[in-house]
C-alpha cells in the first residue's frame, strides 16, 4: 500500500534527503486567508499551471474581500489583511506575453488585471522596498523567485514571521537539467511551510504520462534536438515555439521521454579543461572550442556521443542531433565562465576574441545571467 502524500513515511523520506518539515498537499482547495506566516512553493514544470495557481489565489482573494465581522479579523495580522493580494514580477522578464496589459497577471490560458497591486522588481532589496510601500497587502505572488539572489529567501522568512504575511513562490525548483534550479531554490525550500507539487502531461506526442520535468530543445530543421547538460542555465523567454538553431524551445516530459544528452561530456572533459585553463594550460580548452565551432567531428564532443548514441535507435539518433544546435562552443564556454568559475573575465574576453565567438549570441546569454559586462562595450 502506498504511503500517504503527508504521512510520517514520506515526512521521513524528505528529511532523509535534506528537505525541512513540509506539508504537502494533494490538490487545490478555496485559499485559506486566516493562516498567517505561510511560505507556500508552487512548484512544477512548465505549463503544469503554477501561475493559474496564482491566478486562483487573486479570485479568492476578491471573494474573501466581501467578508464581513469575525471572518474578515481573521485575515488580519499587524495591519496587513492577507485578502489583499500583491503580485511581483521579475523586470528580467519583460518580454513574456507581450499581448496582456501592462498590470496583468498571465497564465498560459488567461490572465488576471492586478490594477496597482503588482510591482517588477530586480532583487531582494526592491522586493523589500515594495512591501514597505504597501504594509496593507498581506499576501505576497513573488513569481520565478528562483531567479533572484539568495537573500530574498530570508527577506520573506522574517517577512512572513514578524508581521503574518503570506508569500506564495510559483517557480521552477528544478531546471531543465532535472537539478536544483540554484542556490536561491534550495533556500527557499528550507524556508517552506508547504508545498503543492503540480504535474502535466508528458508533452511528447505519443506519451500521457505525468510529467515533473521541463525539457529544453531546438528545432533544426524540423528535428528535435535536446539542449546539451552545458546549455546555458537561465535563458529568458521561451513561451514561443520557434524554429531558431540558437533559441531554445520548452515543453515538459516524463522520464522516459527528458532527453539530456552531453552530463557526461561536461565532467569528463569540457570541466577538466577548464580547471587546466584555470591553472594556466589553456591549449586543450582552445582546441576543444576551436573544433566545437568550426570541425565538430574531431571535438571530444562528437567522439563522445558517437560512442554512446551512433547506430542504437531511434531516441539514440535524437541525442545525436543535440550536435545540429549553433553555438556549441560559446554554450560550452559560458558553462566554464558563469556556473563553473574556471575562466576568469580576461581568458573569457580572450577566447571569444581568438577564436571569433559569437559575440551577439554571447551578449544575450551573459545579459540573461546578469554578467553582460563581460564582454565590455559593444
Amino acid at each position: 500500500m502506498d504511503a500517504p502524500v503527508d504521512g510520517p513515511d514520506t515526512r521521513l523520506l524528505f528529511k532523509s534527503l535534506g528537505f525541512p518539515d513540509l506539508r504537502v498537499h494533494r490538490s487545490f482547495n478555496h485559499f485559506d486567508f486566516t493562516r498567517p506566516s505561510r511560505r507556500i512553493l508552487v512548484i512544477g514544470s512548465m505549463g503544469s499551471g503554477k501561475t493559474e495557481f496564482s491566478a486562483r489565489v487573486w479570485r479568492d482573494a476578491e471573494v474573501a474581500r466581501s467578508k464581513t465581522g469575525a471572518a474578515a479579523d481573521s485575515t488580519r495580522t499587524d495591519g496587513a489583511d492577507r485578502r489583499v493580494v500583491f503580485f511581483i514580477r521579475s523586470a528580467l522578464d519583460r518580454a513574456r506575453f507581450p499581448q496582456y496589459p501592462a498590470d496583468a497577471l498571465p497564465y498560459r490560458s488567461g490572465y488576471v488585471r492586478c490594477g496597482p497591486n503588482i510591482a517588477e522588481i530586480a532583487d531582494s532589496f526592491d522586493l523589500e522596498r515594495v512591501i514597505a510601500d504597501n504594509p496593507g497587502a498581506g499576501t505576497w505572488i513573488v513569481d520565478e523567485a528562483s531567479f533572484y539572489e539568495e537573500r530574498l529567501a530570508y527577506v520573506v522568512e522574517e517577512a512572513s514571521r514578524r508581521r503574518g504575511l503570506t508569500f506564495i513562490f510559483p517557480s521552477l525548483i528544478l531546471n531543465f537539467r532535472r537539478e536544483i534550479f540554484n542556490t536561491t531554490a534550495r533556500l527557499l525550500l528550507d524556508v517552506a511551510t508547504d508545498v503543492f507539487p503540480l504535474t502535466a502531461y508528458c508533452e511528447h506526442p505519443e506519451c500521457i504520462a505525468d510529467s515533473f520535468y521541463t525539457y529544453r530543445y531546438y528545432t533544426v530543421g524540423g528535428a528535435e534536438c535536446p539542449a546539451l547538460y552545458f546549455d546555458p542555465l537561465i535563458v529568458i523567454g521561451g513561451d514561443r515555439t520557434v524554429q531558431d538553431p540558437r533559441e531554445p524551445n520548452y515543453c515538459t516530459r516524463c522520464d522516459e521521454h527528458h532527453r539530456l544528452p552531453g552530463k557526461e561530456y561536461a565532467f569528463l572533459v569540457l570541466k577538466p579543461a577548464g580547471e587546466a585553463a584555470s591553472k594556466g594550460d589553456v591549449r586543450p580548452l582552445a582546441d576543444e572550442l576551436a573544433a566545437l565551432k568550426g570541425d565538430m567531428g574531431r571535438s571530444a564532443l562528437h567522439r563522445d556521443f558517437t560512442s554512446r548514441y551512433a547506430d542504437r535507435g531511434d531516441g539514440a539518433a535524437i541525442m545525436m542531433n543535440s550536435l545540429l544546435a549553433s553555438c556549441i562552443a560559446e554554450k560550452a564556454l559560458l558553462f566554464l565562465f558563469t556556473e563553473q568559475n574556471l575562466v576568469s573575465a580576461d581568458l573569457f574576453a580572450r577566447l571569444v576574441r581568438d577564436l571569433e565567438l559569437d559575440r551577439d549570441y554571447l551578449r544575450r546569454r551573459l545579459a540573461d545571467c546578469r554578467r553582460d559586462a563581460a564582454l565590455g562595450a559593444p
